[in-house]
C-alpha cells in the first residue's frame, strides 16, 4: 500500500533534449531558460535536461561539463565525431528517461515559452504536441523556399507530411519507445512523426531570430535534409524519370520520323546540318544525368540502411547512472 501511495505521489519528469554543435554562446543561457520556466510554470514536475554534443570545436563541451557539475538534473552525451543533423538529435531523444520528452534547438529559435503550452496539451491527452511555424523573423526568402518545399513534399508523399515542422515538440514516452524500436540508421524525425505518430496537437508560433552565434545550416545541410525526406517518403523521383523518359522517347521518335519525311520530300532544299542531333544529344544527356542523380540518392539511402551502422558512437556521458544504458544501446 505504501509503494502504491509513493508511486501516486511521485512527480512526473519532463525531459528536454537539446542537441549542440559549437553553441558556446547559447549553451548556458538555454539551460537557464529551460530550468527557470519549468520551475516557475511547471513546478509540479521534475526535469531532466539532456545535452547531446556533436563534437563541438569551441567551448561548448566545457560549459556543459560545468553545468552538469552544478545540476545533477542535467545529463550530457558527447559524440566521438559529428554524426550529422539527424542522427545525433534522434539518439538524444531515445536516451531520455522522462514521462515525456521536449526537443528543441540551443539557439533560441525554438521558444522556451512553448514548453508549458506543450505540457498543457499533453496533460489533455495528446501523445504528441508539436510547434508549427507560421512566421519567421529569419531570412524571408529562405522561409518562403522552405514553405514551398514542404508543400511539394506533402503533395508527392504518400505520408501526410507536416508543413513548417522542424522536430520542435513534445513526445510522450510511449512514442519515444516506438522510436527506440525502429533501429533506423538514418532517421528523419519529421517524417516519422507524420507517418507513425498518434493523433497530435499542433501549436502555431513565430520563429524568432537566432540569439547568438552563426547558423550551421548551409546549402549542403538543407539539400541533405531534402534528399533524405525525398528518398524516404516518396516514390515520385523514379516515377517522374520513367514517365519523362517514355515521353521524351515518343517525342524523339515522332520528330525523327518527321525529319526523315521532310528530308526525303525536300532533299535538295532541306538541310539543317548537325544542329538537331547535337541539341538532342545535349538534352538527352542532361535528362539522363539528372535522373541518374536521383537514382543515386535512392541507392545511397538504401545502402546506408542495409549497412545498419550505429546512429552515433559515444565518447562519454555525464550524470547518467553507473552502467545505466537504455534498450536503445543494444545492437539492432
Amino acid at each position: 500500500m505504501d509503494e502504491m501511495e509513493e508511486l501516486k505521489n511521485k512527480k512526473k519528469t519532463i525531459s528536454v533534449m537539446i542537441p549542440t554543435f559549437n553553441e558556446e554562446e547559447n549553451a548556458r543561457p538555454i539551460y537557464e531558460a529551460v530550468r527557470d520556466i519549468i520551475k516557475k510554470e511547471l513546478g509540479e514536475y521534475d526535469y531532466e535536461i539532456l545535452f547531446i554534443d556533436n563534437k563541438s570545436t569551441d567551448r561548448t563541451r566545457e560549459i556543459i561539463e560545468e553545468i552538469c557539475k552544478e545540476d545533477k538534473g542535467v545529463k550530457a552525451i558527447f559524440n566521438q565525431k559529428n554524426f550529422g543533423q539527424f542522427n545525433s538529435p534522434y539518439y538524444g531523444i531515445i536516451h531520455t528517461s522522462g514521462d515525456c520528452t521536449v526537443t528543441m534547438c540551443a539557439d533560441f529559435q525554438d521558444p522556451v515559452e512553448m514548453i508549458p503550452k506543450f505540457v498543457h496539451e499533453w496533460e489533455n491527452g495528446y501523445k504528441i504536441v508539436i510547434g508549427k511555424k507560421t512566421r519567421s523573423k529569419e531570412n524571408p526568402i529562405m522561409y518562403a523556399l522552405r514553405g514551398m518545399y514542404y508543400r511539394i513534399m506533402k503533395k508527392m508523399s504518400s505520408v501526410d507530411m507536416i508543413e513548417q515542422f522542424t522536430g520542435f515538440g513534445l513526445y510522450d514516452n510511449s512514442f519515444v519507445d516506438t522510436l527506440r524500436e525502429l533501429k533506423d540508421p538514418i532517421p528523419f524525425i519529421r517524417g516519422i512523426v507524420a507517418e507513425l505518430g498518434p493523433e497530435r496537437k499542433e501549436i502555431e508560433y513565430t520563429q524568432p531570430k537566432r540569439r547568438a552565434g552563426k547558423t550551421h545550416n548551409n546549402f549542403y545541410t538543407l539539400y541533405d535534409a531534402a534528399m533524405l525526406s525525398f528518398t524516404a517518403y516518396t516514390k515520385s523521383g523514379m516515377r517522374i524519370a520513367t514517365f519523362m523518359g517514355f515521353t521524351i522517347s515518343v517525342i524523339s521518335f515522332v520528330i525523327g520520323i518527321a525529319y526523315l519525311v521532310m528530308k526525303l520530300m525536300m532533299w535538295r532544299r532541306f538541310s539543317m546540318g548537325y544542329a538537331p542531333m547535337m541539341i538532342s544529344l545535349f538534352f538527352m544527356g542532361g535528362v539522363i544525368l539528372s535522373f541518374l542523380g536521383f537514382m543515386g540518392e535512392y541507392i545511397m539511402a538504401m545502402n546506408t540502411r542495409l549497412m545498419n551502422r550505429p546512429l552515433v558512437i559515444e565518447e562519454r556521458r555525464l550524470n547518467f547512472p553507473e552502467g545505466g544504458k537504455t534498450d536503445a544501446d543494444e545492437p539492432g
